[in-house]
């Protein structure tokens, strides 16, 4: 009876604090609607605040910012989106636009070879996906070996034999890519760069020699941590260390 309790008591909590957040999204795009996006910002962090996360906020909170010619935040918020919902194109032509305001013209290199055909297959799925390949593929391996253990057929127990070899090889290697790609996922660590103007460091602290400068709006690869610094790695391939504060991780939710 008291776990029932507290199962009503958290559904009905979650119910309205879900009902909030429909009438402070709603709140917020009436807001911006009449181009008070300073005011409809406080709306959409109100429903962040609360812990509820969606592509769809994040998304019109970039655009408010976006009005306001707020560059790091704007692009900060459509990463944010991008990350929750990676095949929304109209969240990837805004990004496009916002980035476009950033000072730092940052080429990038392409891989080739082995390496991006490797990535490309790992990331064309999520890894819960490539684990649900790997049960159902171990499933139909294990029917299929049962129906060749009892089968007295031998052209059925022959073929019954080759597909449960192909699902046992499927079922392992999906395993084996279910993992690569949440390594892959963890090691991602994109960032933003919040100040105006930072200097990056060749080692992580105030007394080494500069290396470059970076402005707001731009984004970075996190490598490493050191205290209240950063490693990070430009798209270029360039690194060096940041302060901690003059960056925002997009990940982190």
């Amino acid at each position: 009876m008291k776990q029932l309790l507290i199962f009503i008591v958290t559904l009905i909590s979650v119910m309205s604090a879900w009902s909030q957040g429909e009438i402070l999204f709603e709140e917020g795009n009436k807001l911006y609607n009449e181009g008070k996006f300073a005011e409809a910002i406080e709306k959409y962090e109100a429903i962040l605040a609360s812990n509820e996360h969606s592509a769809a906020v994040y998304f019109n909170l970039a655009n408010a910012h976006y009005k306001l010619n707020n560059i790091a935040p704007s692009i900060y918020y459509y990463e944010k989106a991008v990350a929750l919902d990676p095949n929304d194109r109209e969240i990837k032509n805004n990004l496009a636009f916002a980035q476009n305001m950033t000072v730092d013209a940052i080429g990038s290199v392409p891989e080739v070879g082995f390496s991006r055909i490797y990535k490309n297959v790992v990331n064309s799925i999520t890894y819960d996906a490539w684990a649900k390949i790997a049960v159902l593929s171990m499933l139909v391996f294990v029917l299929l070996f049962l129906f060749y253990h009892f089968s007295y057929a031998t052209a059925k127990k022959r073929i019954a034999f080759v597909v449960s070899v192909i699902s046992l090889l499927i079922s392992v290697s999906s395993v084996f890519m279910a993992f690569q790609n949440y390594s892959l996922y963890n090691d991602d660590k994109p960032a933003i760069v919040f100040a105006q103007e930072s200097k990056v460091k060749t080692e992580p602290n105030l007394r080494s020699e500069e290396a470059f400068r970076l402005h707001e709006g731009t984004k970075v690869q996190v490598l490493d941590t050191v205290k209240s610094w950063h490693k990070i790695k430009l798209a270029d391939g360039t690194m060096g260390w940041i302060p901690s504060k003059d960056i925002k991780l997009i990940r982190k939710f």
